[in-house]
């Protein structure tokens, strides 16, 4: 929707962003802005990980990770870099 339109109908656009609608206004015709909603942008949703783990039937696998994980060596050897 261009600037103008966005204007005139903005809580119909804000409405549409929060339903998980992507919302984007243009000027001349051109992506502009995009429209979003705030609580998608809260960052990750544990509750919904976790059944989504249970119903894969992962809820009880353990997950270690090295000590030098985050070491760029590690990474390296990873990929076969130090070969």
């Amino acid at each position: 929707m261009s600037i103008r339109e966005a204007k005139a109908r903005f809580a119909e656009a804000a409405a549409a962003a929060a339903r998980g609608e992507r919302v984007v206004v243009t000027k001349h015709g051109r992506p502009f802005v995009e429209l979003i909603s705030a609580q998608n942008a809260s960052g990750m949703d544990f509750e919904k990980a976790a059944i989504v783990r249970c119903d894969l039937g992962l809820d009880g696998v353990a997950v270690s990770v090295p000590e030098n994980f985050d070491d760029a060596a590690f990474s390296r050897m990873v990929l076969g870099l130090d070969a």
